[in-house]
């Protein structure tokens, strides 16, 4: 039986691999190695223990700490390790990178360390677009250099390069990860999905960074563990692979379908000063990944849906985050003085900017009235929809002999034609 050993297991995408790892390969053994800080979560691996047995343990250490490392060595004697261990918040590198310094840099070396001195059959390093840098066209492959520009994605570019040196230097069989921004559940909501939906949820503002037309590019949790799955079994050794779905956004387009699917207000958006050094575009070529066979299997609006969904399903998970000290005290020092200052509420039609939003089906008044209410919120009106149409080409409609409900108003009627213009628009058909 195989033993792999996942640091950072009990982290967003680590306890999503196990979960994924798991199942799917009986003849797998599962060593997690966590070191519990507050963004490794216990409740992320609840259920484990007792579905999988001995093929799954869980051990609490610190991989910048190398006689814990061994430890493990010693006693579950893993033959891979996958490293999903590390500082990963922009904004608390930002306010602080020692951490990051000794859990991406250090910890890496401790890690390679002892996976040479026990001589693992592979050694798999998750990392980040972030390493490339800003991306203002196109996108990066993995033979670009890496351009870091902030402590967060500094450190990880750093452990990247001791990856690949103990590679060129000792043989090392790695392989390196660069996935692009990843969502689901079990997602810590410091990030910005799990934070804007948790915020919605209790109508609390959104803080949106500057103009929020920052770009990029949304994978699934599912999708992205896929992907290293592949790469941990095919990958060749001393090779990068991105992983990105290819579905990029910009930040105030995810806002709006996030406050869409829970019908609540734009006006929760708020603007606040932009983070120092924020990197506009992040877009990634993952051919290569894909030539070994993988491809995203979740559409973004779906995905996005379901996860949205989750947290709203799952409040006894995430609101004890929200309210713990540690949180309290971040959420305090990173938005306390940007929302007081009283940030710009932003509004699509101030903005210019068509948001695509995936409207529900309409088959009765009160699900009209819910979709006018999301239409209003999120659209400017449009008065003429039938000459708008006309001027910008949409597919025919006959619009004079649209059925119409007799319990709608002209008002009504004519905004629910003015919602039709925009499916047809945006290519929907319903």
């Amino acid at each position: 039986m195989r033993t792999l050993m996942i640091t950072g297991g009990a982290g967003f995408i680590g306890s999503n691999f196990v979960r994924f790892m798991l199942p799917r390969y009986p003849d797998l053994r599962v060593v997690v190695f966590d070191k519990l800080t507050y963004a490794g979560n216990p409740q992320n691996l609840s259920g484990l223990p007792e579905r999988f047995g001995d093929r799954y343990a869980f051990v609490q250490g610190d991989i910048a700490d190398p006689e814990a490392v061994r430890a493990v060595f010693r006693k579950h004697q893993p033959d891979g390790i996958a490293n999903f261990a590390a500082a990963t918040h922009v904004d608390r590198a930002i306010l602080g990178a020692a951490d990051f310094l000794r859990t991406d840099v250090h910890g890496t070396f401790i890690l390679l360390e002892a996976a040479r001195t026990h001589g693992v059959e592979r050694y798999l390093q998750v990392s980040t677009d972030e390493v490339y840098g800003e991306v203002l066209q196109g996108s990066s492959r993995e033979s670009d250099a890496l351009a870091p520009r902030n402590p967060y994605s500094a450190s990880k570019a750093a452990g990247d390069l001791m990856v690949l040196a103990y590679h060129h230097t000792y043989g090392l069989p790695v392989v390196i990860t660069r996935g692009s921004n990843t969502f689901g559940p079990y997602q810590y909501p410091e990030k910005v999905l799990p934070l804007f939906v948790t915020n919605a949820l209790d109508d609390l503002p959104l803080p949106l960074y500057g103009n929020g037309r920052q770009v990029r590019e949304w994978t699934h949790v599912q999708d992205h563990c896929a992907a290293i799955d592949l790469v941990l079994e095919r990958g060749i050794p001393g090779d990068i692979y991105n992983v990105g779905s290819g579905e990029r956004r910009e930040n105030i387009e995810v806002t709006h379908r996030v406050l869409g699917l829970l019908e609540k207000p734009a006006s929760l958006i708020q603007q606040v000063t932009d983070r120092p050094g924020h990197d506009p575009r992040y877009a990634l070529d993952s051919s290569r990944v894909r030539a070994l066979g993988w491809r995203p299997e979740r559409l973004f609006e779906e995905a996005l849906e379901e996860t949205v969904r989750w947290y709203q399903d799952r409040e006894d998970w995430w609101r004890p985050l929200k309210v713990a000290p540690d949180y309290l005290e971040y959420y305090q020092r990173q938005y306390g003085a940007r929302l007081a200052g009283g940030g710009q509420v932003l509004d699509l039609a101030q903005d210019k900017k068509v948001v695509r939003q995936r409207p529900p089906r309409i088959r009765t008044k009160e699900q009209l009235e819910a979709a006018l209410a999301r239409q209003r919120a999120l659209w400017p009106p449009t008065q003429d929809p039938k000459k708008l149409a006309a001027e910008q080409g949409v597919k025919p409609i006959d619009w004079d002999t649209l059925p119409r409900d007799p319990d709608w108003s002209d008002e009504e009627h004519e905004e629910f034609l003015a919602w039709l213009y925009r499916s047809r628009r945006d290519g929907r058909d319903y």
